[in-house]
């Protein structure tokens, strides 16, 4: 396949999420970074071009100016997507102008700063007929998508108990005081929006066991806490909650579980048998059956399934993991562009977070945050 060309909003030098985004969309060779509006001023966007090899004609002071010289391009040349690697609070202003100015998009998440925002995003991509993905990379693992597949076909029966953790520690001291930018702007809600860890960590919670068992929150019962000194978001949450085929389940995340690093894990419950798979031991799903052994599964391993296998890049034993997850989002996402580009219709085969995923994450988001107001009352999404 041709290369498509890659526009990134934010990301500039220094940058971690940026960082990430690069090295995962060039590992399987379907993408290539070529402009950018990597900073805020011109002069620094410059010099992260540089860096990256890029040319400071294709360096732009602002995502407005990326998108407008850029439309301006011959075909060939122009970028086919933006990838948005910035604060919550600039997901929507770029994204809506890309997809208005026709071109895919690539968000990070949340989706965006708001509820409004997110559910006029939807509509705007509905209507602009391109493709938008978002990158909530842990559904990118095999051993995510074999857990998908088994509770799909039905191995487990019907799911009647889901548990999920993310638990992390980064922010168990006040360092966004210290200047630390990672902090400094996930405390704030001007740019993060009215979920602290909720919006960080409990949306890829959310997102993963509606991916996973397919079956979707209908309503929560939150307990969200800021134990940090002067902090106004939360950055520690307790969820109860319940699905809409009648499965009960309970969430815990946190940012203050002092020396916990990415601790992401999920246990499902069915009448046939039960599945568990955690983030920082991802080649390895363990599969526990009403009336056989206990089963382990891993990437490529025997009796693996080939919706697990086809998103395999080496061989079985050699770990893939955080990288590769995201890489697996880029790689499905450039093989649904070129799907359009070829004159063929858009494809579901592809499989990729959207931005009807970015709204479910948002209503999450608003309706934890209502309920924790009301002392933990139920209330639906």
């Amino acid at each position: 396949m041709t290369r498509l060309k890659m526009g990134m909003i934010g990301g500039g030098i220094g940058s971690f999420i940026g960082d990430v985004h690069r090295k995962a969309a060039s590992i399987d060779g379907l993408v290539a970074l070529v402009c950018g509006a990597f900073s805020s001023s011109t002069e620094k966007s410059i010099a992260s071009a540089e860096a990256l090899g890029i040319s400071k004609q294709r360096a732009y002071g602002s995502f407005e100016q990326m998108i407008k010289e850029e439309a301006k391009l011959p075909e060939g040349e122009r970028m086919d997507f933006v990838s948005i690697v910035t604060p919550n609070h600039m997901h929507f202003p770029p994204a809506k102008m890309a997809l208005e100015y026709g071109f895919h998009v690539i968000c990070d998440k949340p989706m965006t700063l708001t509820l409004e925002e997110a559910i006029d995003l939807e509509k705007i991509v509905q209507s602009s007929g391109k493709v938008f993905a978002l990158t909530h990379n842990y559904t990118g693992y095999p051993m995510v998508k074999q857990a998908k597949a088994m509770i799909t076909k039905g191995d487990l029966g019907t799911i009647r108990k889901i548990n999920v953790h993310y638990l992390q520690g980064w922010l168990a001291t006040s360092v966004e005081k210290t200047g630390q930018k990672q902090a400094a702007w996930r405390v704030d809600p001007k740019k993060s929006g009215i979920g602290g860890a909720l919006g960080d960590i409990g949306t890829h919670a959310e997102n993963l066991v509606e991916y996973i068992s397919g079956v979707r929150i209908e309503e929560l019962a939150a307990d969200l806490s800021a134990f940090g000194d002067g902090r106004t978001l939360d950055d520690d949450g307790n969820i109860l909650l319940r699905f809409e085929n009648g499965a009960k389940g309970m969430m815990t995340f946190s940012q203050i579980a002092t020396g916990e690093e990415n601790n992401l894990g999920v246990k499902i419950y069915g009448t046939k048998g039960s599945l568990e798979w955690h983030q920082e031991n991802p080649n390895e799903l363990v599969v526990r059956w009403l009336d056989q052994p206990k089963q382990v599964f891993t990437p490529g391993g025997n009796g693996g399934y080939p919706e697990a296998s086809e998103y395999v890049r080496i061989p079985a034993g050699h770990p893939e993991g955080y990288l590769e997850g995201f890489a697996t989002i880029y790689r499905s996402f450039a093989k649904e562009l070129h799907q359009i580009n070829s004159g063929n219709a858009p494809s579901s085969q592809f499989d990729f977070p959207t931005a009807k995923d970015g709204v479910r994450g948002m209503k999450f988001i608003y309706a934890a945050v209502e309920s924790s107001k009301n002392n933990a009352s139920w209330t639906k999404i």
